[in-house]
């Protein structure tokens, strides 16, 4: 595998220089102990911010479980809502206004560990479309991956989420038509990361944009498993991405400018249903991961 670094410069097309930017709700903070919010949440703003059409506020939730009752943040203000935490249940009220917030056109950005999030609330499991962990199997929906040529729907019972260890994985786009990746590469290596697999969940209005292989020598599925893919709730448009696991110690998957493209597109996607982002023209090949860090100007 070989291995380029590069900081990325930011070229501003004319068209976005008059347009109003699209405010980005960045939902970050408390989260399980496998992931680190801080690091995560550093550079999902520095990739959105280094592009002019986006503004984006970062907004925490609480530490403590019983100030969840007072978590009450205003979605409404918001083209999109970006969600990278796996904390405390939020309240019914919350939930209830997250819910409208999406099913009248809010767009929503899952990240890696926000896909592990509140198995048991009907409604966040079917913006999200699939899930993993917190004691999710068959009652939580079928398994959902590609064999063969074609999606498969699986019924069997076991449990919802698996990865193996953190190692490179190709990326294979399904869909290069979509705004999201058209213009892409069909294939791109992505730098080291947790792929997650046997995801599972009520599958409902999905359209999956890529996959890789989960390979079981490192501890996998042995499947191809969606990578990134997208869901419709309502008038809301879901960008739903797997890639992103980090920890104090380490950064490179959410550094590597093919999860950052993605994620920067597929934001303004679920905000407005179109991609005006021109894809760089410095990006991973199938044999060469790419990385862009953030660290010397943020002081990450």
């Amino acid at each position: 595998m070989k291995l380029k670094i590069l900081l990325l410069i930011c070229i501003v097309p004319i068209w976005c220089l008059n347009a109003k930017p699209i405010k980005v709700m960045l939902l970050t903070g408390k989260t399980d102990r496998a992931h680190n919010w801080e690091v995560t949440s550093s550079y999902l703003k520095s990739t959105l911010d280094q592009h002019a059409i986006f503004a984006t506020d970062v907004v925490l939730v609480p530490t403590v479980e019983d100030s969840m009752k007072y978590f009450e943040p205003d979605f409404s203000k918001y083209k999109v809502v970006v969600l990278a935490q796996n904390g405390f249940e939020w309240s019914e009220k919350t939930k209830i206004a997250f819910v409208e917030f999406v099913k009248k056109g809010g767009g929503v950005v899952v990240i890696h560990e926000a896909n592990n999030s509140y198995p048991n609330w009907k409604e966040y499991n079917q913006i999200t479309g699939l899930g993993g962990w917190g004691g999710r199997n068959e009652k939580s929906g079928p398994y959902y991956y590609w064999k063969n040529g074609e999606y498969i729907t699986d019924n069997s019972p076991g449990a919802g989420g698996k990865h193996g260890k953190r190692v490179p994985y190709v990326i294979n786009v399904r869909d290069q038509e979509h705004p999201i990746t058209k213009g892409l590469p069909s294939k791109w290596l992505h730098q080291n990361d947790e792929l997650y697999g046997n995801l599972r969940g009520p599958a409902e209005n999905i359209h999956v944009l890529a996959t890789a292989y989960s390979d079981s020598t490192s501890g996998g599925t042995g499947k191809e498993e969606l990578v990134f893919f997208t869901v419709t709730y309502g008038k809301g448009r879901i960008y739903h991405t797997v890639m992103g696991h980090t920890n104090a110690k380490f950064a490179d998957s959410v550094q590597d400018v093919g999860f950052q493209v993605t994620f920067s597109r597929g934001t303004e996607w679920a905000a407005t249903g179109k991609v005006k982002q021109k894809v760089p023209t410095a990006f991973p090949t199938e044999t060469s991961v790419l990385l862009n860090d953030f660290s010397e100007k943020d002081g990450l």
